[in-house]
């Protein structure tokens, strides 16, 4: 030991520093070239999402424009029968648009052929908040209008010819943010509020908002941040080159971003033992890294801290229980619950969701497959992101996950949004029929959101479509979105594929779709959704084995 104090000289210990530090040198800087892709990737993902909402509200606005052209180029400037008719035609035609109405001089409504018969006393009702004209499109003015009930809606309108009067477009205010996206996300947050998060809660931070050049706010989700939390977060802006409008965008940095990443040091350490750790501290650190979202959701996969909560679907003709649609859940051991708008975004682009979907898919045959298994009219449905359905390798594991399972092939159903694009019809259909072939069976989920909705029904070849909330929200008070729902379940039945209304919060709302030939639904009117153990509580109290026959397969649940 003393001839090794005495070899041991100051010469030593500096080549043992330099080489320590020459070691870490690659896991430092690779800490910073990974806080870097990660600090561009959410300004990317926050400048993409800003970008499509100034799309959105141009074709938004185009749409408006060109309908109220046209009319006022037909002829359209009183409240004649073929007045009346051009415009109820003309409002089913153009998505946005809920109502066209003929305006007098002084901006009331003397006509419409939504309110036929009370349209002046409800115009009385109707609060004009704000007026300003159309930057882009001489001789518009835009009005934010306060209907009853506090729902805020947009108004545009232009002379109707050369009479007195005006013609005017009544859209949703909603309908200039991405509306998918937002309602997803507030759905979401309302689900884990009634399953026991603390009230008075931020929506995590999102925040868009939709204004004219003066500032007036068409359209807005969520509370826009100031002081640190903006400072924290990531922000886009973009202005329209055609109206003028403003779209922001503001993310924090802890749901999809890793900013102000701080790189964690490496102390000196003797040669042998940095040497043999350094492999160690590589992935320690980056684990501990705080600001890497990727890395924490990898983390969390092998934690299995990603748990699946079930949504209830009902026989609304008889009101047996005919399945579940799982949703996903992050549940930290802290007991935090976060939500899947937080993160399913970000596994989607880093290619964690296969992962995600299949481990998912292993937790449900463990937790739930005996229950589903020993009742073949229930079926359980997953959410399949669009990526995942042109992998030809997906079939193999979809097989892997069920070939053992008590829950059988016939028993799954995969959910395909239509809200994602697909590259390749030729290649996605050839998966499809694959997974078909297995017994499984695909919906197209938020049917009627997108734009491609009857290229999906037609091209894919799928067997269930599921209309969306914002659709069967509007039943008993928007005319022409009952009018697409019915049109909808007339086309899917003349196609063979069954029908599954989401989002039922009314039992108004159940009448009308069993009126109309919709046999399955889920929403609140029903149940949440629900925890495992919850479920299979629901499961055994609506299907009791051994208290009625199970019964014969249904085509209409999911």
């Amino acid at each position: 030991m003393g001839y090794f104090a005495r070899g041991f000289t100051r010469q030593h210990i500096v080549a043992i520093a330099v080489g320590v530090l020459v070691a870490g040198a690659p896991l430092i800087a690779f800490n910073f070239w990974l806080s870097g892709v990660i600090d561009r990737q959410g300004r990317e993902e926050a400048d993409v999402s800003a970008r499509h909402a100034i799309a959105l509200a141009e074709r938004r606005t185009g749409e408006v424009i060109r309908t109220l052209d046209t009319l006022s180029a037909a002829g359209v400037v009183d409240c004649g029968s073929a007045a009346l008719e051009a415009m109820q035609r003309a409002t089913f035609d153009a998505v946005p648009i809920k109502e066209i109405a003929i305006l007098d001089a002084g901006g009331r409504i003397l006509c419409s052929p939504q309110q036929r018969g009370t349209a002046i006393e409800r115009d009385v009702v109707r609060r004009i908040l704000a007026t300003e004209a159309i930057e882009g499109a001489p001789g518009y003015m835009l009005d934010m209008v306060h209907l009853p009930g506090g729902k805020p809606m947009v108004r545009f309108r232009r002379p109707a010819g050369s009479s007195p009067n005006a013609i005017a477009a009544l859209v949703p205010a909603g309908m200039f943010l991405p509306h998918v996206a937002v309602h997803a996300f507030e759905q979401e947050l309302r689900d884990e509020l009634n399953g026991g998060l603390e009230s008075g809660r931020e929506a995590d931070g999102l925040y868009a908002a939709v204004e004219t050049r003066g500032h007036l706010i068409l359209a807005e989700f969520g509370k826009r941040p100031a002081g640190q939390a903006a400072r924290d977060g990531y922000t886009a802006e973009h202005r329209s080159p055609k109206y003028g409008f403003q779209v922001l965008i503001a993310v924090p940095n802890r749901l999809i971003s890793a900013g102000g990443a701080e790189v964690r040091w490496l102390g000196l350490f003797t040669a042998g033992v940095a040497l043999a750790l350094l492999g160690v501290f590589a992935t320690l650190i980056a684990r501990r890294d705080p600001h890497n979202p990727v890395l924490e959701i990898q983390r969390a996969l092998a934690a299995g801290e990603f748990v699946p909560y079930y949504q209830p679907i009902v026989d609304i003709t008889t009101g047996q229980l005919r399945g579940a649609e799982v949703l996903v859940r992050w549940k930290k051991p802290d007991g935090t619950v976060v939500l899947p708008a937080a993160f399913i975004p970000l596994a989607e682009s880093s290619g964690l969701i296969r992962a995600m979907t299949l481990d998912l898919m292993r937790r449900v045959s463990d937790e739930a497959g005996k229950a589903i298994g020993e009742r073949p009219a229930l079926k359980i449905a997953f959410n399949f992101a669009s990526k995942l359905a042109s992998d030809e390798t997906v079939v193999k594991d979809v097989y892997g996950v069920f070939a053992k399972s008590p829950i059988k092939m016939t028993q799954v159903v995969l959910e395909i949004t239509e809200r994602d694009p697909i590259e390749s019809f030729a290649a996605t259909r050839q998966i499809i029929a694959a997974l078909q072939s297995l017994g499984i069976r695909i919906a197209i989920d938020d049917v009627g959101t997108g734009h491609s909705g009857l290229s999906y029904m037609l091209k894919l070849g799928v067997d269930i479509i599921k209309i969306d909330k914002m659709f069967i929200d509007a039943i008993g008070t928007d005319r022409n979105s009952t009018t697409i729902i019915e049109t909808l379940v007339d086309l899917a039945h003349n196609m063979r594929m069954d029908v599954v209304a989401e989002g039922v919060e009314s039992f108004e709302q159940v009448m009308h779709l069993r009126e109309i030939g919709v046999r399955s639904a889920q929403g609140y009117v029903f149940a949440p959704p629900l925890p495992g153990r919850a479920f299979l509580k629901l499961v055994d109290a609506m299907d009791g084995l051994g208290e009625q026959p199970v019964p014969a397969p249904i085509e209409a649940a999911a």
